[in-house]
């Protein structure tokens, strides 16, 4: 269930009624109409900004319409009270029942409780890590990794059909270079001293790659020219790393459910008929690019480019597709990508990439509104940089990588809940701060240990009733007695449990899974405060052993509260803690 959803169709019914009572003009457009918490929680439950967004279309004065409004909406059960407040705003005071209503719903259908069909009959498809399959992940692919992950989640919570894609960046020099590096730990594999001259990979995770070459190779490459083996030890190379690129993912339990390689669309048509696509519609054309602004680089020069007309569609100026020399640029394979991603029937694209390809932005907005005609839309979401510390001095870990901090080193040192959650704790185009000692401690400043502690005493209260002879089973919780829930700390977490299918809705809308992780700190927060007043407030307390059915109403508060931290923490991809060590 959805609490304010429900609200707000009571709003709209309403405004209907009032409609056919000539109260209000025909056919107003409600699509504005909002039904949300109110900024001070003492002026009721909930606000409406109806009479407000109604004003102006129906040519009257905004508090007319609230009063009127205000008067048929107090004719509704869940509606206690409903005051007309500053212009025209509405607030709502709602029926006790209304919110035991909401717990019910979470114990009746705990699997379900949040869910919605916001993106019902939608497909999505979302792009992350799509890491160079050069080597391990960072640090930085940790975040990226996580976010993407916990945004197809929540995506798929709220309805969508969402596909996790991986593009393998196999087409680029950088294999070639991949190649060259391994080729010389195939070479230390056999007894000869490794070159690892500048532009080379230098990470020791090459060498188990030169020790398996050297397996199935012996030394029958070393005299070879590199024509000769660059194209198989890059093929050998790059499915090693992606084979250590899996194993990175499966560390914070990320599964890809496509994989797909740039280097299969050298050769295969698409590029070229993605920019015949393009070219059809006059957007292809012979020309030579503006010079790049400030001090112009050495190797500058002005020359004749196949260029995309991306200024056509909202970019700053027009992109290369095809170089003088007739090679493909970086960028169009990109737009044949996208193009695959638009003909195997997507509805959305979501790309997650690194800060540093914030200038990308613009030309594949272009690209995919080009080659869809605007009908499918692309949301870029960058992810700013992580910077690793221990005790606020910055932190650096053994560089099993050679130039960078992994993936593997940070999970190990704090865990993969923690890592997850704690990388969601910021939103993704914000810096985030990753202090491995805070990220470990066990306080209020730690969002994670705090939510999961939150967790814990759920399970332990609820253990405690179990003990005591109360069935603690969702079905008997959702049957019992609810109305002595009455205490406006009791039903302050209840109202907070009911911003949980709002939020979810919000948060899938705008791509931001970091919504679910404050939720969820805020919710934790709730929970402690109620348990803390039950020192000074006995009867306030989960558990009252001289009155079972007390008892059992509390226990389907903080079970419903479990529900819903359970569900947060599915879509973030932690695990909810039992207890607490």
């Amino acid at each position: 269930m959805n609490l304010f959803a429900d609200i707000r169709a009571v709003v709209t019914g309403a405004i209907e009624q009032m409609m056919e009572a000539g109260d209000l003009p025909a056919g107003l457009d409600l699509k504005n109409v909002t039904v949300e918490p109110p900024r001070d929680a003492a002026h009721g439950d909930m606000a409406t900004n109806a009479a407000m967004v109604l004003a102006k279309p129906a040519g009257m004065k905004p508090r007319d319409i609230a009063e009127k409004l205000a008067q048929q909406l107090t004719g509704d059960d869940r509606i206690s009270a409903a005051d007309v407040a500053g212009p025209g705003f509405i607030n709502l005071r709602l029926d006790p029942a209304s919110w035991h209503a909401v717990i019910r719903g979470a114990l009746t259908a705990p699997d379900g409780y949040g869910r919605s069909e916001l993106g019902q009959g939608t497909k999505v498809n979302v792009e992350f890590v799509s890491a160079n399959p050069t080597g391990p992940m960072h640090v930085g692919h940790t975040r990226g990794a996580v976010f993407g992950d916990a945004l197809a989640s929540l995506l798929a919570f709220a309805g969508y059909e969402v596909t996790r894609e991986y593009y393998i960046n196999d087409g680029g020099a950088q294999v070639d270079v991949l190649a060259r590096s391994a080729f010389e730990r195939y070479r230390e594999a056999n007894g000869l001293e490794p070159e690892i001259r500048e532009g080379l990979y230098p990470g020791d995770y090459l060498i188990p790659v030169g020790e398996a070459l050297k397996a199935k190779y012996g030394d029958s490459l070393l005299d070879k020219p590199e024509e000769d083996w660059l194209e198989d030890i890059r093929e050998f190379a790059t499915e090693a790393m992606l084979e250590m690129i899996r194993q990175d993912l499966a560390l914070l339990n990320v599964k890809m459910d496509v994989y797909s390689s740039e280097k299969a669309l050298y050769g295969s048509g698409r590029i070229e008929a993605a920019i015949e696509r393009l070219r059809a519609a006059g957007l292809i054309y012979e020309g030579v690019l503006e010079p790049p602004k400030g001090k112009l680089p050495d190797d500058w020069e002005a020359r004749e480019q196949t260029l995309f007309r991306s200024t056509d569609h909202g970019d700053d100026q027009d992109r290369a597709v095809m170089k003088s020399d007739g090679s493909w640029t970086y960028f169009a394979p990109d737009i044949a990508y996208h193009w695959d991603k638009i003909d195997r029937g997507f509805d959305q694209l979501i790309d997650v990439f690194g800060a540093d390809h914030g200038g990308y932005v613009k030309r594949m907005n272009a690209a995919v509104k080009a080659l869809s005609n605007g009908r499918v839309p692309l949301d870029v979401k960058l992810i700013q940089l992580v910077k690793l510390f221990k005790n606020g001095e910055p932190f650096k870990m053994s560089k099993r990588a050679g130039t960078f901090i992994t993936l593997r080193d940070v999970v190990e040192q704090a865990g993969r809940d923690v890592t997850r959650f704690h990388m969601l704790t910021r939103k993704n185009d914000a810096p985030l701060d990753f202090d491995f000692a805070k990220v470990l401690e066990q306080s209020k400043d730690n969002p994670v240990w705090y939510v999961q502690y939150a967790s814990a005493r759920v399970h332990s209260v609820m253990a405690k009733a179990a003990e005591l002879g109360v069935d603690t089973s969702d079905a008997a919780l959702a049957q019992s007695d609810l109305s002595g829930l009455s205490h406006p700390a009791e039903l302050e977490l209840v109202r907070k449990l009911a911003e949980y299918p709002r939020l979810i809705d919000a948060a899938a809308s705008a791509h931001e899974p970091h919504r679910v992780a404050f939720y969820l700190y805020d919710l934790a927060g709730t929970l402690h405060s109620l348990w803390n007043r039950g020192n000074d407030d006995t009867s306030l307390r989960f558990v009252q052993e001289d009155d079972l059915k007390a008892t059992a109403a509390k226990i389907a508060l903080v079970r419903a509260v479990g529900v819903v931290i359970s569900s947060g923490l599915a879509i973030l991809g932690v695990t909810p803690a039992k207890e607490m060590r």
